[in-house]
């Protein structure tokens, strides 16, 4: 939960810019109800304060010849600190790498790579994952299909707790 409980208003403009994120300011004001003045003192503050953390364009992986999703869990050598550090540092830094996780269970980290096609993923792996000294494991899971991604955030909670904290 956020440290601060957001309102309505907030919530709402919140998962509005979610939906499209070119709304103009007029637009969203008259989404949500309010007028555009402090429609816009609110959108700043919620970008200020971290709930927004950037705007960009939902590219159609297929169409710009990213087609070929793997979803790699990796396990490490050893947990030491600096190390793990050493691998998420690479790992951020590899611009294939869409998402990546610390995880429980039997890896550490799963990763979401894109490339265009199986012969990239293999060059990605080979020369770049598989040459980190701490990686001991990956095991490598081919999308078949993609049913979903990159969906907006669920809100639900957050107008459930501003009903809450109303009464």
């Amino acid at each position: 939960m956020p440290k601060e409980p957001l309102d309505d208003f907030d919530t709402r403009i919140i998962a509005a810019l979610q939906k499209d994120g070119r709304l103009t300011n007029v637009e969203l004001a008259e989404r949500i109800g309010l007028s555009p003045s402090p429609c816009l003192r609110r959108v700043k503050r919620l970008e200020r304060d971290g709930y927004i953390g950037a705007y960009r364009a939902v590219l159609d992986r297929t169409r710009v010849g990213l087609g070929f999703t793997v979803f790699v869990g990796v396990r490490l050598e050893a947990h030491a600190n600096d190390r793990a550090g050493a691998f998420e540092e690479a790992a951020l830094g590899m611009h294939e790498v869409i998402a990546c996780h610390m995880v429980s269970g039997t890896v550490d980290y799963l990763l979401e790579v894109v490339v265009p096609d199986l012969a990239h993923y293999q060059k990605f792996l080979v020369d770049r994952l598989l040459a980190l000294p701490i990686v001991r494991e990956v095991q490598s899971s081919i999308a078949i299909n993609t049913l979903k991604a990159g969906a907006p955030l669920p809100l639900d909670h957050l107008q459930s707790s501003n009903s809450r904290s109303a009464t």
